[in-house]
């Protein structure tokens, strides 16, 4: 063989085997057991920030969920992009956060300023809902307020979510409630804990009405991850994921996930669980082919 056709043959084949490692390594280990939702931009070293090409390299990983905390802030235009892309890869999407909490009229004191802020936020909520086809939507009620009793505040906020849901039931919305920690990233904010959340959820009585459980936020609340999603199942309606400490990938903190994992699979969950945190080897390439990897191994039940 002349030398100029041997280069070009093996010039070839290194191309044809390289093309089929890519394809080979997008398609290791085939889609995940659960919908774990990466960030509508969350491999950037990879497909830059396009939406669109986040969704369809995530889908390619295996990844059956997207979340996007600010969907509602985004064009109409785009909203509806990202909805078809994810509809179109067989995915699943996450909660998006609404409007409904004023810090002029806060739903801990109620008042008809309160009432009126939370169901123009849900009226809102549901027009997005609709454009995006997600039936989940985020509410976080605000601060505690040191002037008034935690039970009178506690009333207010179940008082003010009655509203929401009789706006959000006929339309199909679940509104979701997040408790987040006091002592690491929200101090003084009024809900913090799952049986607090449960409580509110029984007390509004409607399907329209539950709870995000992010799974870092109760590490760091109060812990007891497997006994309190039993507690609370009946009212869970979402769930975000953290390693802690350090609000990174699973796998990188105290948290044994894969058997937290295996637990919500056997419960027969098919929402979506929100990949709400950082990555331990920062940013990059390496950083996200070490994201998925670490969702492979808690992956692995």
């Amino acid at each position: 063989m002349e030398r100029r056709a041997f280069l070009t043959a093996t010039a070839v084949s290194a191309a044809t085997i390289g093309t089929a490692a890519t394809a080979a390594t997008t398609r290791a280990g085939g889609k995940f057991k659960l919908r774990y939702a990466p960030r509508i931009n969350a491999f950037p070293a990879h497909v830059g920030n396009d939406p669109i090409e986040n969704i369809k390299f995530a889908a390619d990983q295996g990844f059956r969920g997207m979340f996007d905390n600010g969907l509602a802030g985004k064009p109409v235009e785009l909203q509806v992009k990202i909805a078809e892309e994810i509809e179109k890869q067989g995915m699943k999407l996450g909660p998006f956060g609404m409007g409904g909490t004023d810090r002029d009229h806060p739903m801990v004191l109620g008042g008809k300023e309160a009432r009126e802020a939370v169901i123009a936020g849900t009226k809102a909520a549901v027009e997005v809902a609709k454009r995006v086809n997600c039936d989940r939507a985020l509410l976080v009620p605000g601060n505690y307020d040191l002037r008034l009793h935690m039970d009178y505040q506690t009333a207010n906020v179940i008082d003010t979510l009655r509203f929401a849901a009789e706006v959000a039931e006929p339309a199909g919305l679940v509104i979701v409630l997040e408790p987040l920690n006091w002592y690491t990233n929200h101090p003084g904010l009024f809900l913090h804990e799952i049986p607090q959340a449960y409580m509110i959820c029984r007390a509004v009585n409607s399907p329209s009405v539950k709870i995000l459980n992010d799974l870092y936020h109760q590490q760091i609340s109060e812990g007891n991850l497997i006994p309190n999603i039993d507690r609370a199942w009946d009212e869970i309606g979402s769930f975000h994921i953290g390693d802690n400490p350090g609000r990174k990938e699973p796998g990188s903190g105290e948290i044994n996930y894969v058997n937290v994992f295996k637990h919500i699979h056997s419960k027969g969950y098919d929402g979506v669980l929100c990949m709400e945190h950082g990555m331990s080897l920062g940013r990059g390439k390496e950083a996200e082919m070490g994201l998925i990897e670490a969702y492979r191994k808690a992956d692995d039940f």
